[in-house]
Parts: structure tokens; sequence; C-alpha cells
């Protein structure tokens, strides 16, 4: 395992092991030896098109936080995020970030939250067959269907993302 944040990514990590060996020990997390943090990294170290890389976005909705994930090539649509939630999209600072999901910024997931928060899921993860989510670490991530990753974190769908040209 590389090091790095060392401590709180091995954690973080291990939230993910634990949470994906009770409800899909099927799915195996795949580490790799260098950074998947960011989605050109991901794809590249997974040999997908970053529109496969699911990333996961902390938000604020007035009083409450969420996660959205979403294709790697989209990008909030202000217009349908606040026709959707009726608020602004409001992203949350690393520091909350780490203490809502418990994952680093470039390892955020929707499994292994200390805390219960609602999981939303866009629609541009639909057009493929497989996406890959990061798995708490900035090194680690999946390979799940996109209908699996949404049962499985009891995601809803939404559409409010714009894919960049």
């Amino acid at each position: 395992m590389p090091s790095g944040k060392g401590n709180e990514n091995d954690m973080s990590l291990q939230s993910a092991h634990t949470f994906l060996a009770k409800h899909a020990p099927d799915i195996q997390i795949l580490e790799k030896s260098t950074s998947t943090a960011t989605v050109a990294e991901a794809a590249e170290a997974h040999g997908v098109e970053p529109a496969q890389i699911a990333k996961t976005l902390s938000l604020r909705l007035k009083d409450e936080v969420v996660l959205l994930v979403m294709g790697g090539d989209a990008k909030i649509d202000n217009r349908k995020f606040k026709a959707q939630f009726n608020v602004k999209a409001k992203m949350l600072n690393p520091d909350e970030v780490v203490e809502w999901t418990g994952h680093p910024v470039g390892g955020v997931c929707p499994f292994g939250l200390p805390h219960a928060l609602r999981i939303f899921a866009d629609v541009t993860l639909k057009k493929f067959d497989v996406v890959l989510p990061a798995a708490g670490a900035t090194n680690a991530a999946i390979r799940i269907s996109p209908d699996r990753l949404a049962e499985l974190v009891e995601a809803t769908w939404v559409d409010v993302a714009q894919v960049q040209s």
C-alpha cells in the first residue's frame, strides 16, 4: 500500500472493505500503486474512458449533506440541480468531506460512511454497463454496474448533470 495520508486513508479504505464484504461480497476492491484521485488518473490506471469513472461529490443542501455520484466527464448543471433540489449546489470543503464521509478527497465513495447520508446517482452513469467509483482511498476503486451501484447504496436516480464536450 502506498504511503501518503497513511492512517486516515487506511481507515477509509477499511470502512469501504467492511461495507462491501457485508453487502456485496462478490465485489473486489482494486488497489493501484499509483494515484487514482482524479478522473483522468483513475481512467488511465483502470484503462477506461473518463466518463466511466463514477465520481462522488459531497454537497450541502440547506441543512443537509448529500452525496451525488455522476459520470467522470460530467459537471453539475446548475439549472437542473436547482430544479431538482430547490437550492444551488454547494460543495463541501476538504475537511468537511472527511468529516461527513470518512473518506479523503479523491477517494470519496458512497460506501462505508460514518453518517447516514442521502445518496443520488446521476443518469450520466447509465450509458455504461460498468462504472468505477472510488473505494475509500486515493488509489482504490471497484467495477460495478450503475444499477447495482444505485441499489447497493440506496441511491435515488436524478438528472442534474451536463456532459462536458
